[in-house]
């Protein structure tokens, strides 16, 4: 184990003792929706039921004042590890001890009432999680400040994109005064600036709570924040110890990608395919909303872009800037207030991670509600059922009701599900925020075979990285608009200088990547 800060203590906040959690694999469903899901799927396909261990023989212990993270692969076993943690699930075998309340945040947005302000949200989450609303009272000033969201704190939730819960999801859970607070991949949609807040407010928090503990695949962050790591692989602690060691070590874990014969996509604009027809064109485009007592809204105005052929785009900005929205106008959930769009071929989109998915049913029935809901033939999924399940990497839980799978689990099966369309226009609004550096890795490959067939992909993330790499054009927005449109790394780095985030290493870091390609 590494060593600890100075403000962490010996005091055991966590003891866990060979802990263990199964499930039957195989076990079919008894309700109406997967009896007709299965009479409808007719895969002739009858598999016996088994013992699966998500978690097993799991020892750790949790000291007081640490921040510690949990790192691993999808479906290692990370969210099954936090909620036997909270209480939410029970173990199977061994012991768990937990000095203190805890509180925790998975995924944004749970628990909010989307008809609901959001302040009226703050005190119905701080009642789920146990907080009298006098002390709601004292820090709701305080919860309003941190989490940036201005006037739009006293409108409905559904009008909040998933950065905006995020970030009020974690201003209720820091402030409310918790003893142990756990974010399971609740911030994966906050925009870079909330992050670097909320690290600080976790570094604060922990001098007066009894310990943080952090579930994330983003390993510079991790790295950056904990004290100590934790990584879970295939239900069991590969390594306990210091940040540092365990994601050199994970890292090297990581099965080397085959050499591409082709590649359409490098940083460079001019090794990218783009052609002269336009796919997109927005012209003056607006979407207004009518406020609760504030009169109307503009979440987007003034909107002029094009998107050619063989374009690869990012969408980037803070939360609340107007992404979201744009990728509904563009997928026709929405209607311009003013101005026009016009699109040039068919457009699937994958709106966050499990948009379209049944809790109550397994992955495997979820496969064909998600690809019905996206247009795809029952035969097409048929026939690439088995490649989808593969490209997913969760084969092994497929056959699990989806309620029990984690954020990355949701976020591979609902990418892989949705890229076997392969659409003339293929939009992902932050539903690869939550999936692991492997499957980062797949995607952004299979984003590249398919802009062959496809004729553009527009991808909204708050992973810079992710967008430098894959995109091969960037829009930066700001209140609605296009504050610049350019290059992908032209754009990232002017928004992270508007931020006054550090732009050092840029250059080191771009002359070795056209080492690797060459």
């Amino acid at each position: 184990m590494a060593d600890q800060n100075n403000s962490t203590t010996e005091e055991k906040v966590i003891k866990a003792k060979n802990i263990g959690v199964y499930f039957q694999s195989g076990k079919q469903q008894d309700d109406y929706k997967s009896k007709v899901f299965r009479f409808f799927k007719n895969r002739g396909r009858v598999e016996r039921p088994k013992e699966v261990w998500p978690l097993k023989d799991i020892n750790f212990e949790g000291l007081q004042g640490e921040i510690l993270g949990i790192i691993g692969s999808n479906g290692a076993g990370k969210t099954t590890l936090s909620k036997i943690i909270t209480g939410i699930l029970r173990h199977d075998q061994g012991d768990m001890k937990v000095d203190g309340k805890v509180t925790a945040l998975f995924s944004f947005g749970m628990g909010f009432n989307k008809e609901l302000t959001g302040r009226e949200n703050v005190y119905l989450n701080g009642m789920m999680l146990g907080i009298d609303k006098a002390l709601i009272n004292q820090y709701i000033d305080e919860i309003h400040a941190f989490s940036d969201l201005g006037e739009f704190m006293d409108q409905p939730m559904k009008y909040y994109s998933s950065g905006m819960k995020a970030r009020l999801g974690f201003s209720v859970a820091a402030h409310l005064e918790p003893e142990i607070l756990i974010l399971d991949e609740a911030l994966n949609t906050g925009d870079a600036q909330f992050s670097q807040k909320a690290a600080l407010k976790m570094k604060e928090l922990v001098k007066r709570a009894k310990m943080v503990i952090i579930v994330t695949h983003s390993l510079p962050y991790a790295q950056r924040n904990c004290d100590r790591l934790i990584w879970v692989d295939g239900g069991v602690i590969r390594e306990d110890g210091d940040p540092k060691e365990v994601v050199a070590n994970y890292k090297a874990t990581m099965p080397p990608r085959p050499p591409r014969k082709k590649r359409l996509l490098q940083l460079d604009k001019t090794e990218t395919n783009v052609q002269d027809s336009t796919v997109v064109k927005a012209e003056n485009v607006g979407v207004s909303f009518q406020l609760k007592n504030k009169g109307e809204f503009w979440a987007l105005r003034n909107m002029d872009f094009e998107i050619k052929a063989g374009e690869v785009v990012g969408i980037i900005g803070h939360n609340g800037a107007g992404k979201s929205t744009l990728c509904k106008v563009l997928t026709k959930i929405y209607q311009p207030d003013e101005g026009q769009i016009e699109l040039n071929g068919e457009t699937s989109a994958l709106l966050g991670y499990g948009t379209g998915f049944n809790p109550q049913l397994t992955g495997s029935d979820n496969v064909y509600l998600n690809a019905m809901l996206l247009g795809i033939p029952k035969k097409r999924v048929d026939e690439k059922y088995d490649e989808i399940v593969e490209f997913s990497g969760i084969k092994g839980a497929i056959d699990k009701p989806v309620k029990e799978y984690s954020s990355g689990m949701k976020s591979r099966l609902g990418f892989s599900i949705a890229a076997t369309l392969k659409p003339d226009i293929f939009i992902i609004d932050e539903a690869l925020s939550t999936g692991d550096l492997e499957f980062q890795e797949k995607a952004s490959e299979r984003i590249q075979d398919m802009i062959e067939g496809a004729k553009a992909v527009i991808i909204v993330s708050h992973n810079m990285n992710f967008v430098e790499k894959v995109c091969t054009r960037a829009l930066w927005m700001e209140q609605g608009q296009v504050r610049f449109d350019g290059t992908a790394e032209e754009a990232v780095t002017k928004y992270r200088e508007s931020l006054g985030l550090s732009s050092q290493n840029k250059a080191g870091k771009k002359a070795n990547r056209q080492k690797v390609n060459r």
